[in-house]
């Protein structure tokens, strides 16, 4: 085949290529849009005011039998955290050292932190496992660990679930900020777009190296 036959050839099979692609454009039918109960399954976020949670309850009892068994192994038997798996338990007053100890006790602001947390990614490697239930339980006993709750017989369900308060909740505010649109969303500036930029030094004149100390 010449050459000239084979670029007529490719020139063809171009176009008829971009013509299905024009042709079909918005039109390729793939996928659907997702189910109810599709939507449901992924929407498990529990928020502080204990919107999202699921009906259900747990004993602090209860709840420690779930962590020795498949907890206990990452976090220790104490909540101390084995290697560099991470403290659950103590770090009391730290926060402000030079070492803080960030933990359910000392740091994390709600109890929606915790069942949110181990509902979606715990344990580890066996993510969503836990029942709702078995969730209420762990979370109850990752609380009185913590002495957050000092009743070994607290049972943790979604109808007190916002009671219980952490330490360091009122360290944390709400981000009150408004809503900004994204850089897509903005319509583009086309001219007078900013004002005149003076320039007032040049780093290769400027003298940006510190100054040893001296002793």
């Amino acid at each position: 085949m010449s050459k000239s036959l084979k670029a007529i050839c490719a020139v063809a099979a171009t176009t008829l290529l971009l013509g299905i692609s024009a042709a079909n454009a918005g039109k390729y039918n793939l996928g659907r849009k997702a189910l109810p109960e599709e939507i449901k399954a992924w929407n498990t976020d529990v928020r502080p005011d204990g919107q999202g949670l699921p009906k259900g309850q747990g004993k602090v009892s209860d709840g420690e039998t779930i962590y020795n068994e498949q907890c206990a192994a990452c976090h220790g038997d104490f909540g101390e955290g084995k290697d560099r798996w991470p403290v659950l338990v103590g770090g009391k007053d730290t926060l402000k050292s030079d070492d803080p100890v960030k933990t359910i006790g000392s740091y994390w602001p709600y109890t929606s932190t915790i069942f949110d947390y181990v509902r979606r990614s715990m344990p580890f490697g066996n993510a969503q496992s836990l029942s709702a239930n078995e969730t209420y339980a762990l979370t109850a006993y990752l609380l009185y660990m913590n002495e957050i709750i000092d009743d070994e017989k607290f049972v943790l369900s979604d109808k007190n679930f916002t009671s219980v308060r952490l330490p360091n909740e009122k360290n944390f505010t709400k981000d009150v900020r408004p809503d900004t649109p994204t850089q897509a969303q903005q319509k583009p500036c086309m001219k007078n777009c900013k004002t005149e930029v003076k320039i007032t030094g040049r780093a290769r004149v400027l003298d940006v190296t510190p100054d040893a100390k001296k002793e």
